[in-house]
């Protein structure tokens, strides 16, 4: 009987976000309008980086990958998503599911990564800023990147192989805007206990050891601003790190909420609606936050702007 409830893959079906039809435009113009705002955002973000000499340190080498992750992070979910509510067709092939989901967990690991790595340049520039140049040289930056691309890369690897093994049901509608593991693993007939066994595995992993990292890296820093005599100096030193701990409320704070809301059983959509949060709003905000708070941000996007606009 479970074999004949099993087929060859071809193709899922996103249900997306919702299935009225009246709200399939707004739904369209929202999600545009939110992927392009993200779009120009952390590409501002990367040449201001780019073009301004003062903006060369470790603290804005770190900050110009973040924007290019989330633009990838973005750019791996919503175009498709955006095809499917303009042409109606909510299908996406195999390969497409597998590829997408290969690459989201690639940035979504990518993301995790890169903030706590963010975490410790602050923790090196606060509590040890005599050695910070020392330290944090350009080949220890360029190498922590790549060693957080490599286990960003194993895990989606590892996950998506895992995946491959699996056979499916007839039942082939992801309740989901997004190819998201847990849901393809529901839709499996196979057995799926090795599977669940390492998404709980490595979302502790991924979970606990990079924020165990922030966390001790903002006692170091909070303990080291503590000892600062002048009122001048803490505001300083606390203001080097504003714009990076908002980041990682806004991060972990998206993704315990789209966590808890799949604990406490509601229903797919509701998952996939909270889940909209940490997969577009996120990536939306941080170019914002960056360059609110901080100063030198704010010149060198001014001197970008003035000289696109003097040039044109």
């Amino acid at each position: 009987m479970e074999s004949e409830n099993r087929t060859e893959v071809s193709e899922f079906i996103l249900l997306g976000l919702s299935e009225d039809p009246e709200l399939q435009p707004l739904l369209f113009g929202l999600f545009l309008t939110m992927y392009l705002v993200t779009m120009l955002g952390n590409l501002l973000i990367i040449l201001a980086v780019g073009s301004d000499s003062h903006l060369h340190t470790p603290m804005y080498f770190f900050l110009a990958n973040l924007s290019f992750v989330d633009i990838s992070f973005t750019s791996t979910i919503v175009p498709k998503m955006l095809v499917n509510i303009q042409t109606q067709n909510k299908a996406i092939t195999y390969a497409g599911c597998l590829t997408q989901l290969y690459f989201f967990m690639v940035f979504i690991c990518m993301d995790n990564l890169l903030l706590t790595v963010m975490a410790y340049d602050r923790y090196v520039a606060i509590c040890h800023p005599l050695y910070y140049v020392v330290i944090m040289n350009p080949r220890l930056c360029g190498l922590l990147i790549l060693v957080s691309l490599f286990i960003s890369i194993m895990i989606a690897l590892l996950h998506s192989l895992m995946v491959l093994q699996l056979s499916f049901c007839t039942d082939l509608k992801i309740p989901h805007f997004f190819c998201e593991l847990a849901q393809i693993l529901k839709l499996a007939c196979s057995d799926t206990l090795i599977n669940n066994i390492l998404v709980y595995l490595m979302t502790s992993l991924l979970g606990v050891g990079p924020l165990s990292g922030i966390i001790f890296s903002y006692t170091r820093i909070v303990s080291s601003i503590l000892r600062v005599p002048s009122t001048n100096g803490k505001v300083k030193a606390f203001s080097t790190c504003g714009s990076h701990l908002s980041v990682v409320f806004l991060f972990y704070g998206t993704c315990v909420g789209v966590y808890l809301s799949s604990a406490a059983s509601l229903s797919p959509r509701r998952r996939a609606a909270a889940s909209v949060m940490y997969t577009v709003v996120t990536p939306m905000m941080n170019p914002f936050i960056y360059s609110l708070r901080n100063r030198d941000m704010k010149g060198a996007l001014r001197k970008l702007t003035s000289g696109t606009s003097s040039f044109s």
